[in-house]
């Protein structure tokens, strides 16, 4: 990747066709559908940011003064402009690892371009994983409880059922997820678009009120805001971040939707609906102080209360629907890069290979999503405690980026950092800002994501030790493979395949049917399954195969991070490459470790149970590769660990 001048970049957001490469015939189409998946989240900020962001500076029951919404909006708005559309829009967009965006491919890319997996960088990518699982637990509490607040201001009588709607609503959400969403998600652009038409038409009529707003756009009251507010200006920063919550999921999607139509999304359509809509609730607090009670939902006339409660749910519903199937996403890449043991994976489309379920993921975030919705009980409570975990991830991605820019554009260090600095320094400050609300429930993310982070080291570290250990016990694939062919013991006609994790040692399942079946099959493959370090591996890339003798030969088999792991599929490629077989004639031998603490672990005690706790619940192979179960023979083995 040697382009990213100025010129460059320029021209490619004034032709966003020009990104891709080509003019696609649907590039309105993923317009449209980037504007309901990759923006829905960031389009439900107007629900509670204004508010937050104000009553954080003025506190509760105080009228704002117009300097202090002024400061607030020109935050907002610079915000918007800096960490969103410069720092996301114009720069990151071009980090792409073969096309797909997102913290662990921003791993991998790095780890790729250092030519090795360097400790550091893949601590980032786990730190960046467990981060996300903190932001998608708390995404589709605030989003869809923020909306259903809405029918308090149509009558009170509603306030004591806030709870329990929100709650029935996340519940049926999560409920659908096993039947997929591919009929639905058609209409998620159109609704999502129609939301930014709505934000954009309540904004204009305010803002006509009170033209005095668009001074925002002027970067000095923001500023003069900060320096004469102190403490309270840092900790208004904290609220103000709410804004751009969401930016990285520009970046996660691109593979899906492509740098063009998400540019195109964004500054034609999210961007101008957003700043106009902030800019009216600003406009609107100023004529009446008393809205800023619920500055979004106010701005609209009173019989277009319910259809807005209406649309807000519907767009709440989407934007949480796009986080929880990113949290499978980034469940399956994290699996597939060493980082966490296998799951189920469920795929709800035929003809969509994107769309997968998680059974343990969707129960894992819908327990953590509904005890967050009866914990905190109302939109302001839990804005506290949203946003640390997307600093964080921001922090990580600015980082990983140097990187990359470093070692994949080619830029030297100096012109990396003069780049990259800017950001970081502006991610670690609202980071610092957001910190201060650890106590207001901040703590939530953080305990979710430090726990998701230690279970990744945990994995990572112990198939190391594992690894490690059993390969001191194995025997060299190619000297076992000449004994046999000297001494052979019983033969029997077929094909045998023994899954293994490395080629260069003997899998456990061929030793044991050795030694306790002693028979041999007349064709005997190692199959090993090797992952890349990017999302797609070509067919033609796919198999490698090694004889190692008459009888005896190496399959290899790689996939990309993003690749659905599908055995019998690979295999029918290997006929191509010479390996004749009929897989419904042939044997596959998988080896089951069952796992116990050693007197003396690398590892400590604490960390060898929680290790052998993720492998006990780790998927079964079979199922994971797609291998057909009547082939499959499971032969176990102990291991201390």
């Amino acid at each position: 990747m040697t382009i990213n001048t100025a010129d460059q970049i320029a021209a490619e957001i004034a032709d966003p066709h020009a990104l891709d490469g080509s003019r696609q015939t649907g590039f309105w189409r993923l317009t449209l559908g980037a504007i309901g998946v990759v923006y829905g989240d960031i389009g439900t900020s107007p629900l509670y940011a204004v508010k937050e962001s104000v009553l954080a500076a003025v506190g509760s029951g105080n009228p704002a003064t117009t300097e202090v919404v002024l400061g607030i909006l020109s935050l907002i708005v610079w915000a918007l402009l800096l960490v969103v559309t410069l720092k996301y829009i114009v720069i990151l967009l071009r980090a792409d690892n073969n096309g797909e965006g997102g913290t662990l491919a921003l791993m991998a890319l790095a780890n790729k371009a250092i030519g090795g997996r360097a400790p550091i960088i893949m601590l980032l990518g786990i730190i960046s994983g467990g981060l996300f699982f903190g932001d998608a637990i708390i995404t589709p509490s605030l989003s869809v409880l923020s909306a259903i607040e809405g029918i308090k201001i149509i009558t009170p009588t509603f306030e004591p059922y806030v709870v329990p709607i929100t709650a029935a609503i996340l519940l049926g959400l999560f409920s659908v997820q096993s039947r997929g969403t591919a009929r639905v998600a058609a209409f998620f652009g159109p609704i999502t678009l129609v939301w930014f038409v709505a934000l954009a038409l309540a904004g204009l009529w305010h803002i006509s009120d009170n033209p005095a707003v668009l001074l925002a756009f002027n970067p000095l009251h923001g500023l003069r805001f900060l320096l004469e507010h102190g403490m309270i200006g840092f900790l208004t920063l904290g609220a103000v971040f709410l804004v751009v919550t969401g930016s990285e999921a520009l970046y996660a999607d691109l593979g899906h939707f492509g740098r063009g139509p998400i540019r195109t999304a964004w500054l034609f359509v999210a961007l101008p609906a957003l700043v106009i809509n902030y800019l009216g609730q600003g406009a609107l607090i100023l004529a009446n102080p008393a809205a800023i009670e619920n500055p979004f939902f106010l701005l609209y006339p009173q019989w277009a209360l319910i259809p807005m409660v209406i649309l807000a749910t519907a767009a709440t519903v989407i934007a949480s629907q796009a986080v929880i199937t990113g949290a499978y996403s980034l469940t399956q890449q994290a699996i597939q890069l060493g980082l966490l043991p296998r799951l189920e994976i469920r795929h709800t489309s035929e003809a969509l290979v994107g769309q997968i379920y998680m059974p343990r993921v969707n129960g894992f975030l819908l327990v953590g999503v509904l005890l967050l919705v009866f914990m905190f009980r109302s939109s302001n409570a839990l804005a506290s405690a949203y946003g640390i975990a997307v600093t964080g991830t921001m922090v990580v991605t600015a980082m990983l980026a140097f990187v990359v820019i470093w070692k994949v554009w080619k830029w030297s260090p100096i012109a990396s950092g003069v780049l990259v600095a800017p950001f970081l320094l502006l991610d670690l400050t609202f980071l610092s800002a957001n910190l201060l609300k650890v106590m207001e429930g901040g703590w939530m993310p953080l305990m979710l994501g430090a726990a998701m982070v230690m279970a990744m080291y945990t994995w990572r570290r112990g198939t190391a030790v594992l690894a490690a250990k059993t390969a001191r016990l194995q025997v060299p694939l190619a000297n076992l493979a000449g004994m046999l062919e000297r001494s052979p013991p019983h033969r029997v006609s077929g094909t045998a395949v023994f899954l293994t994790g490395n080629p260069d040692h003997a899998p456990t399942a061929l030793l044991h049917n050795l030694k306790h079946n002693k028979v041999l099959h007349d064709r005997n493959a190692v199959l090993t399954i090797e992952y890349a370090d990017t999302p797609h591996v070509p067919p033609h890339e796919r198999v490698r195969i090694e004889p190692l003798s008459d009888s005896f030969f190496c399959v290899k088999l790689r996939f990309g991070f993003m690749d659905v792991p599908n055995i019998p599929e690979a295999l029918a490629l290997a006929r191509k490459a010479g390996w004749q077989f009929e897989i419904m004639s042939t044997s596959f031998y998988v080896s089951r470790r069952s796992l116990r603490v050693a007197a003396r672990s690398e590892m400590p005690r604490w960390q060898d149970r929680l290790f052998i706790a993720l492998a006990s619940g780790a998927s079964d192979a079979t199922d994971y590769f797609r291998i057909p179960t009547g082939r499959v023979v499971e032969i176990g083995a102990q291991v201390a660990i």
